[in-house]
């Protein structure tokens, strides 16, 4: 229980930029070096905390922290993950008007940015990398990433068509096999 709260307390404390950023340390920790999911089930994981209501870490932690404990690892690794970003508002809305034009603090906030933008991609990158690929994952990726960068509609609709293009795609495939 202790092992899953502090792993998940590290991922909340060493990951800046929120849930995204969070995914190649939830794999390094779940997967990788304490082998509580495998790579399929994190992949899994991932698309459906990302695709329900509230944060991807919180989600993902929840769901893996009852794979482990039950609703105890839920809760020790939900308390895990949030409790450093807790902490660490608190602090910054204590002395955040000290430093609200600090130009140095400016600048290292645009920094903290590239670096988070560097983890999302590499998380995306290593996640596509392991998904079972065909020319309609191909078509879905490129049209999630052009509708997403240019903002052309939400990224809830952008899930949503993701889903039901799997599901229908799914049922259709699973109907040939029956035929």
């Amino acid at each position: 229980m202790l092992k899953i709260f502090f792993s998940f307390f590290k991922i909340g404390l060493f990951t800046f930029g929120g849930g995204y950023a969070m995914i190649p340390l939830i794999h390094f920790y779940a997967v990788d070096k304490y082998k509580w999911i495998g790579e399929q089930e994190f992949i899994d994981v991932i698309a459906i905390a990302e695709s329900t209501p509230g944060p991807i870490a919180i989600n993902s932690a929840t769901y893996i922290g009852y794979k482990t404990n039950g609703v105890k690892g839920s809760i020790a690794a939900s308390i895990g993950v949030v409790l450093p970003s807790l902490m660490i508002i608190i602090l910054i809305s204590m002395f955040l008007m000290q430093f609200y034009n600090n130009e140095w603090v400016e600048y290292a906030f645009l920094g903290i940015r590239v670096g988070v933008s560097v983890l999302i991609l590499n998380a995306a990158i290593r996640i596509f990398k392991k998904v079972e690929k065909n020319k309609l994952t191909y078509l879905l990726a490129i049209f999630g990433f052009f509708m997403a960068f240019f903002n052309v509609i939400p990224i809830v609709i952008i899930i949503l068509i993701g889903g039901i293009v799997g599901v229908i795609t799914n049922v259709l495939i699973h109907k040939k096999e029956v035929d």
